[in-house]
């Protein structure tokens, strides 16, 4: 049984879903987290349904043992292919995907309705953005960008080479759209490299206000919310690259996040 003083647990394929976290970080100041990156095996949009579903239930038994009440599928692909699965796995538990609330707020924003949707490989082909969007009366483009996440991941964030590959990838958008869902949360990080290639009029969508907007409201029916500030510090895992996402974190939080000293294999 979920008390509200129980930990949210968040996990992505990497270290984009540290945008999430920040964007819950302020809508749930007073909550505490678990943060699982699975920086071993990412990235997670090039390869089968079979093994992303496989590595999403391996995360999510991970962050099980600090007895959370919720997850975050702070992972675009994962939860294009694996939400219904964890869902279906984990009935008790409140799961909410970086998806449906992205593109229902994408709904809200757009002026026109023209939206542009990009991800990786995996979440781009499985058409849940799409299917949402076209549901809503939406004029639906998409494209896989799966150059982004590991651009990020090396840290060039403001970068020659990022926007040379932004501008490849949104070449000719810029009279389609109003609007841009930064399907995958490595984006945001490289948000103004994407702006400058679609056109700076265009709105940006990203995930982490409108999970956590919806975390929140989620949390308050179940009576799941903390009432008092957490005392103890919010927890980061990865399973590979230690180094590495002590370094490139601070580009995303603006600030370095303490993490265990032990790296968790999930290989």
């Amino acid at each position: 049984m979920q008390k509200s003083e129980n930990p949210i647990g968040i996990f992505d394929s990497g270290i984009g879903g540290l945008t999430v976290y920040k964007a819950l970080k302020e809508i749930l100041p007073q909550e505490r987290f678990v943060y699982l990156g699975d920086t071993a095996r990412l990235p997670y949009g090039t390869k089968s349904r079979r093994t992303i579903v496989r590595f999403s239930l391996e995360n999510a038994e991970f962050l099980l043992n600090f007895n959370i009440k919720s997850l975050v599928v702070a992972c675009n692909t994962s939860s294009s292919v694996a939400i219904e699965e964890l869902r279906k796995r984990y009935p008790d538990l409140v799961i909410l995907g970086v998806i449906e609330p992205s593109a229902r707020r994408a709904l809200e924003m757009s002026p026109r309705g023209k939206i542009g949707v990009i991800g990786t490989e995996a979440t781009i082909r499985s058409e849940k953005y799409q299917k949402i969007l076209r549901e809503g009366g939406a004029e639906v483009h998409s494209r896989a960008c799966p150059l982004f996440v590991p651009l990020v991941e090396e840290g060039w964030i403001d970068h020659p080479v990022t926007r040379m590959v932004a501008r490849e990838y949104l070449q000719g958008w810029s009279d389609r759209i109003d609007t841009l869902i930064l399907g995958c949360t490595h984006y945001p990080v490289i948000k103004k490299a994407i702006s400058l290639a679609v056109g700076q009029d265009k709105v940006l969508v990203e995930s982490g206000q409108a999970v956590g907007l919806e975390l929140k409201k989620i949390l308050k029916e179940r009576k799941l919310l903390r009432s008092s500030p957490s005392h103890e510090d919010d927890l980061f895992f990865v399973t590979d690259f230690l180094e590495k996402f002590e370094r490139v974190s601070s580009l995303f939080l603006g600030r370095k996040v303490k993490i265990e000293e032990r790296k968790f294999s999930l290989c």
